[in-house]
């Protein structure tokens, strides 16, 4: 079930929402909608769902035009962040409920009802908590119950609004491997909304990046984050160095520095962490004296923070752990820095 979205605008007032919005979400992909909080992504998914009405632009299912149809026409499975699960009703209820609630025409026999509750219950892994009620599960539990309860009714569409913002940090990177996994399973056509960038880049097939109720770049994961499109998506996906630079034919000339760039004029180079080698010795005119300011060794990627000679700017640096180990960082000795992968841009985009 693709879905095409074609110059959809929204208002609350003299709020846009979004600003023609054209978007197709390919059948049987997860795509992620991605962006600061205001960025127009949890009301496109409520216009995908029809529990909002555009103000302009159609919503189609497959070709087929959706955009005044009710929810219940529509066809779509949803899922909330704070899983909305009834807390009067065992697992196997809340999953049950919404074949129970069809017309009675297309309402299924009891036994069709729990053969699909328990293959739900499977596929969640949640087998043994059949007659368990929500309060007696944990945040990833009760979230993986409502994300059964909405593939229950065999929706053509799953569409999910921040589905573990509410959970830590632990049980939220395993569920959103979970769901990657359960995805390539059943191979509906989802989207979901997230703030999360890496939630973003390690779920989704296709990630749109959303800003300021438009739509700023589509792509897969590497193609957002190796190509950005602009600045602000450069910014939004990871920490980023900006180095202003002025173009000429030998390069790009920062302060006493120079290294190539791919423009001529006044431009800014965007540098991630990860692309910042440290020195202990300067191998060539252009790299930068630095002094270490703050160094957070622990974890897979040491981070190290310096601060330019020249200018007072602060550098961020990431660094693979046996090279940290063997530059035996310590604060306040100088070292030289070489920015690497250099984008630019022209500075009339700001982050």
């Amino acid at each position: 079930m693709g879905i095409q979205i074609q110059n959809i605008s929204k208002q609350f007032g003299n709020y846009t929402a979004l600003d023609q919005i054209d978007l197709t979400v390919p059948s049987g992909e997860l795509v992620a909608l991605l962006g600061p909080s205001g960025s127009g992504k949890t009301t496109l998914l409520r216009i995908i769902a029809g529990l909002e009405t555009p103000d302009t632009g159609t919503i189609h299912f497959d070709g087929e035009e959706t955009t005044q149809r009710k929810v219940r026409e529509r066809q779509v499975g949803f899922v909330f962040q704070h899983y909305a699960l009834f807390r009067h009703m065992t697992v196997f209820d809340n999953i049950a409920f919404g074949m129970t609630v069809k017309p009675r025409a297309e309402r299924p026999g009891k036994a069709q009802i729990s053969a699909r509750v328990h293959e739900l219950l499977g596929l969640i892994q949640l087998d043994n908590l059949v007659d368990r009620y929500p309060a007696q599960l944990s945040g990833g539990q009760r979230q993986r119950v409502a994300l059964a309860r909405a593939l229950a009714t065999e929706p053509k569409v799953l569409l999910l609004d921040e589905p573990f913002g509410a959970l830590d940090a632990k049980v939220r990177q395993e569920l959103r491997r979970w769901l990657r996994k359960l995805h390539d399973e059943i191979h509906v056509t989802s989207v979901f909304v997230t703030h999360d960038q890496e939630e973003a880049l390690e779920v989704a097939d296709r990630v749109v990046v959303m800003n300021q109720a438009k739509v700023e770049q589509v792509g897969t994961p590497e193609e957002v984050y190796d190509r950005p499109a602009n600045p602000f998506v450069y910014g939004f996906l990871g920490n980023v160095n900006l180095f202003h630079c002025r173009g000429n034919e030998s390069g790009g000339q920062h302060g006493e520095s120079t290294f190539p760039v791919d423009s001529d004029g006044v431009n800014i180079g965007y540098v991630r962490p990860g692309d910042i080698r440290i020195l202990r010795r300067a191998e060539s005119a252009a790299d930068i004296a630095a002094e270490v300011i703050f160094i957070q060794g622990a974890g897979a990627l040491p981070r190290v923070e310096l601060r330019r000679v020249d200018n007072g700017e602060t550098v961020h640096a990431e660094l693979p752990r046996e090279q940290y180990r063997q530059l035996a960082l310590k604060i306040g000795e100088q070292v030289y820095i070489q920015p690497t992968n250099i984008r630019v841009f022209v500075p009339d985009y700001q982050i």
